[in-house]
């Protein structure tokens, strides 16, 4: 007996091995759900662990970010390409956060989670204001491209990659191969970084979900329980929209994508950061997806900033909240003006874990509604978070998947009509 017993442990952890990664995710995802409804509060001491997975995605994101989607630009064959992925996926982002914004909107009037709610919290008086179009505008320009890179701000680094990614193919086409090369080494670098860093994601995504449950496993009754069942709902609907999408533009299964990027959805809900997971997704469109570098190396980096369905889902509930909680009504042009300033806001957000907590404080504030709300609703938040960065980060991949679906039938057809 003793003798079987090394035999069958090793086995074990061969097996073990043997799993893919989407595999040990949710294994250790199990058994983070089980600790922290058993250990409860007391399962936040592994925390530290969770926190440390994401603080090493966040390392390899930013300048992952900026060589991959370097390397997709270099490789475009002429500024037609890029003008046309452009404009294909800010149509398909623009469609996508309008659908959010009202899906928010119509779930909140249908379920009146508000009604009855007792205002509590301490609120401070100041909180921002609603930024105005030229000053979100400018703030996508960088004036210190090495303070954008340190502190994170993805959406100057995505400006500052495309303005040297356009130059670059403006170089002669030695000049061009050459610089060409290096950010493909680079980026592969990169991507390899990340691979090993997600050899540590099942412990850390396992610590994330075992704090989660042990800190608001309690705090979900009453009309908060049917604010966050009405936003989830909320977000089941707009998973059914993407898949319906993905059918009618991209031709494609969504069984077979959502089994592929599995990986990235566990990353999600767990780090509730688009920014952190953002490593995951390029890992996932290139090694899983099998999609073009010029394609996904551009539109996901630019969605992590700029779609952003998950957050304007919550961004409606938690205004539709407050304004029932108050006894405030909406008229039909005043909602049409939730969704455009819903638009604008929720480009805001930053990818960060909590970063759309802070948005909605705005939002609420910029309709001149007490804040207590989304005081309240910030003890619960991570619960709505985790759906909506997981919102956030598919909308995306499936913009993405379609778009480099058009190019290729593009590149298909010029090549049928040419032979």
């Amino acid at each position: 007996m003793k003798n079987s017993d090394p035999q069958s442990k090793s086995n074990i952890y061969q097996r073990y091995r043997r799993l893919s990664l989407g595999t040990k995710i949710l294994i250790f995802m199990a058994i983070g759900l089980v600790a922290g409804i058993i250990f409860g509060e007391q399962a936040e001491v592994v925390q530290p662990l969770g926190d440390l997975f994401i603080r090493l995605l966040m390392m390899a994101a930013v300048p992952l970010v900026f060589f991959n989607l370097v390397a997709g630009l270099t490789s475009l064959s002429d500024l037609r390409s890029l003008g046309r992925i452009a404009y294909k996926i800010l149509i398909f982002y623009l469609f996508t956060t309008v659908m959010a914004l009202t899906l928010g909107l119509s779930i909140m009037h249908l379920l009146k989670p508000g009604r009855g709610m007792e205002l509590t919290g301490e609120v401070k008086e100041t909180i921002g204001q609603v930024p105005a179009i030229k000053d979100v505008l400018l703030d996508l320009v960088p004036d210190n491209i090495v303070q954008a890179f340190s502190s994170g701000q993805i959406a100057q680094v995505v400006v500052f990659a495309v303005f040297l990614g356009v130059t670059t193919l403006l170089l002669a086409q030695k000049q061009r191969q050459v610089l060409q090369k290096i950010f493909d080494v680079l980026a592969e670098l990169l991507r390899k970084l990340v691979g090993l860093i997600m050899h540590f994601g099942p412990l850390g995504i396992g610590a994330l979900t075992a704090s989660t449950v042990g800190q608001y496993g309690s705090d979900i009754f009453g009309p908060l329980a049917l604010f966050i069942g009405g936003v989830w709902a909320a977000q089941a609907i707009m998973v059914v929209i993407y898949m319906i999408l993905l059918i009618l533009l991209a031709r494609q299964s969504p069984f077979t994508f959502l089994k592929k990027t599995a990986p990235l959805y566990a990353t999600t809900a767990t780090t509730c950061s688009s920014l952190a997971s953002l490593a995951v997704a390029l890992d996932v469109a290139e090694e899983r997806m099998k999609l073009s570098r010029s394609v996904y190396g551009f539109t996901l980096p630019m969605g992590t900033q700029i779609n952003k369905d998950g957050t304007s889902i919550m961004l409606a509930g938690v205004l539709l909240f407050t304004a029932q909680a108050t006894g405030v009504e909406f008229s039909l042009a005043s909602q049409l003006t939730i969704i455009l300033i819903g638009l604008l806001l929720s480009t805001g957000s930053g990818g960060i874990p909590g970063g759309g907590l802070v948005i909605a404080l705005i939002f609420v504030k910029a309709f001149h509604l007490p804040l207590e709300i989304a005081v309240i609703v910030g003890g619960i938040y991570r619960l709505i978070d985790m759906g909506g960065t997981t919102i956030n980060c598919m909308g995306d991949m499936v913009g993405t998947v379609i778009i480099d679906h058009s190019e290729k039938k593009l590149v298909h057809n010029k090549i049928t009509d040419d032979s």
